[in-house]
C-alpha cells in the first residue's frame, strides 16, 4: 500500500483538486481528483487517502468512479459532510453531450452538462458507487441562475437552519457562487447568489466559513490573472459578510492571493482534530515525473502542506499546520536528504539585499518582498513563471520558515504573513547564504 509522509503525492497517474477534506471517526480523509490511468487529466475519480496527523498518508485506493447516466463522465469536484455517523460526499456529475471521437476521456467541442449528486458511505471506508449514488440537483436549465456546463463543486455545511450548499458558476461571462438550502441535506432549494468580476469568469471550489467576528470566502476565480501565463486561474480569498438566514454574501475587500508563487489551486479547508481551521490546496505539475523510490510509475500532482487560516488583528495568515512543523525532528547537515525522497525545514533570516540558494532554488529579500526564483530548478514548457515576489513587508528583515520536497518548495514568511510554493524539477543538496537551521523526518 502506498504511502506518502508530509506531501500527498499522486499513486501513480494523474491527481488534482482535493475533494471530502474532512477529520471523521478518529483520522483526516482526504479525496482528491483522480485518473487512474495516465498520468494526464480524463474522466474523473475519486482517490482516497486517510492520516492520523495530516503527516503520515495511507493512500486507499479509488472511493469513488462513474457508474451512472448522470456522472458516467467524471466525478468531478465537492465535499464531505458527516451526517448522523454517517460520511456523505457531494460532488459534481459530469456527462458529456458528445465524447472526442479520438479520446473518450474528452469532450467534444467542451459540451458538457453537470449536475450535483449524493454518495452516503457508512464508515468512509466503504462506497457503493451503484447503491448509494442520488442526484441531489439536477442540471441548471434556468440560465437567470447560472450555467447549465460549469455550475461545480459543491460545498456543504450544517447549521441551526439545516444544509446551506455553494456552488461556483457563471452567467454572461461573469463569476458567481449559488447558494442552496436544505432541511435534510437531500432536497434542495435556490436560495440566493452573489456575482462579480472579482470572481473571475467562472469561479470554482468556492468555500465559505466564519473567521473572527466576519467570515472568509474562499474561491479559484478562472481567469483572474489573463496575462498570457500559464495557470490564469488562480486560488484567492477576501474578508467577507454573509448572512446565513438570507445567503447574501458580500466581499469586504479585494480579492487576494492565497499563495504568492501562484502554483496553487483548488484549496478546500476543514476542521482538524482541535477545531482549528485548516486546508489543503493542490500543487499544479507542468508534466509527469518518475522518479519516486517506491516504483508508482509515472506521476503527476501532489498535495501542498496543511495550513493554518489565522486572523491576527486586520491581517488573515496562513502558517503551516503544527503538526507539520512539529515532524521535523533530525537535524540535517546539508539537503541531501531530498534525494531519499525525505523532505527538509530549513529556518533562517534574511535582510535586505540577502539571499539563499537551496539547491538552485533562490530566495531573496529585495525592495522589501521575498523573491522565489525557480529558474534553474525548473523544466516547464515555456510561458510558466519563473519568479514570483510576495508584497512588500515593510522595514527590516524576515523570518523564513521552508519546506522543502523533491518536487516542492514552500516558503513561509513571517509565520504564514505570507506564503510563497513553487513547484520544481529536483533540487541538489547545495546550500549557500545566512545561516540556517536544517532539518528532516
Amino acid at each position: 500500500m502506498i504511502r506518502d509522509d508530509l506531501h500527498l503525492r499522486a499513486p501513480g497517474n494523474w491527481l488534482n483538486d482535493p475533494n471530502g477534506f474532512i477529520y471523521y471517526k478518529g483520522e483526516y480523509h482526504l479525496f482528491y481528483q483522480h485518473f487512474p490511468y495516465a498520468p494526464r487529466w480524463g474522466t474523473m475519480h475519486w482517490g482516497h487517502a486517510v492520516s492520523p496527523d495530516l503527516v503520515h498518508w495511507k493512500h486507499l485506493g479509488v472511493a469513488l468512479f462513474p457508474t451512472k447516466d448522470y456522472d458516467q463522465n467524471g466525478v468531478f469536484s465537492g465535499t464531505a459532510l458527516e451526517a448522523d455517523g454517517a460520511l456523505r460526499l457531494y460532488y459534481s456529475a459530469v456527462r458529456y453531450l458528445q465524447t472526442d471521437g479520438e479520446d473518450i476521456h474528452l469532450a467534444a467541442g467542451d459540451r458538457f452538462e453537470t449536475s450535483q449528486a449524493l454518495v452516503t458511505s457508512p464508515d468512509g471506508r466503504h462506497f457503493d458507487n451503484w447503491g448509494d449514488k442520488r442526484q441531489v440537483l439536477p442540471v441548471l436549465t434556468d440560465p437567470a441562475l447560472g450555467d447549465r456546463k460549469d455550475t461545480r463543486d459543491p460545498r456543504v455545511w450544517r447549521d441551526g437552519r439545516g444544509y446551506c450548499m455553494l456552488l461556483g458558476s457563471t452567467r454572461d461571462g461573469t463569476g458567481r457562487v449559488l447558494f442552496y438550502r436544505s432541511g435534510d441535506g437531500l432536497r434542495w432549494t435556490y436560495a440566493n447568489q452573489f456575482a462579480s468580476p472579482a470572481l473571475g469568469r467562472i469561479l470554482e471550489c468556492p468555500d465559505l466559513f466564519p473567521l473572527g467576528e466576519g467570515w472568509l470566502f474562499l474561491g479559484s476565480p478562472m481567469w483572474s490573472t489573463d496575462d498570457g501565463l500559464t495557470y490564469p486561474h488562480q486560488a484567492m480569498y477576501a474578508r467577507a459578510d454573509f448572512d446565513p438566514e438570507t445567503c447574501r454574501l458580500s466581499l469586504n475587500g479585494p480579492m487576494t492571493f492565497l499563495d504568492w508563487g501562484l502554483d496553487l489551486y483548488a484549496p478546500q479547508t476543514a476542521l482538524d482534530r482541535e477545531g482549528r481551521r485548516v486546508f489543503i490546496g493542490w500543487m499544479r505539475m507542468p508534466g509527469p515525473v518518475d522518479d519516486a523510490p517506491d516504483g508508482r510509475g509515472p506521476w503527476n500532482g501532489m498535495m501542498s502542506l496543511p495550513r493554518l487560516v489565522e486572523r491576527r488583528g486586520d491581517r488573515v495568515c496562513f502558517p503551516v499546520h503544527p503538526n507539520a512543523a512539529a515532524a521535523f525532528r533530525r537535524p540535517a547537515a546539508d539537503l541531501s536528504p531530498l534525494a531519499e525522497y525525505r523532505p527538509v525545514r530549513v529556518r533562517t533570516a534574511l535582510r535586505e539585499g540577502e539571499a539563499l540558494d537551496l539547491g538552485g532554488y533562490r530566495v531573496s529579500l529585495e525592495g522589501g518582498r521575498i523573491i522565489g526564483d525557480r529558474s534553474r530548478v525548473f523544466d516547464g514548457p515555456a510561458g510558466h513563471r519563473l519568479t514570483a515576489a510576495t508584497p512588500a513587508l515593510g522595514e527590516g528583515g524576515c523570518d523564513l520558515d521552508i519546506f522543502l520536497d523533491p518536487h516542492l518548495v514552500e516558503i513561509f514568511v513571517n509565520g504564514g504573513q505570507y506564503v510563497l510554493s513553487h513547484v520544481v524539477h529536483g533540487l541538489g543538496a547545495g546550500l549557500a547564504g545566512p545561516r540556517c537551521d536544517l532539518s528532516t523526518l
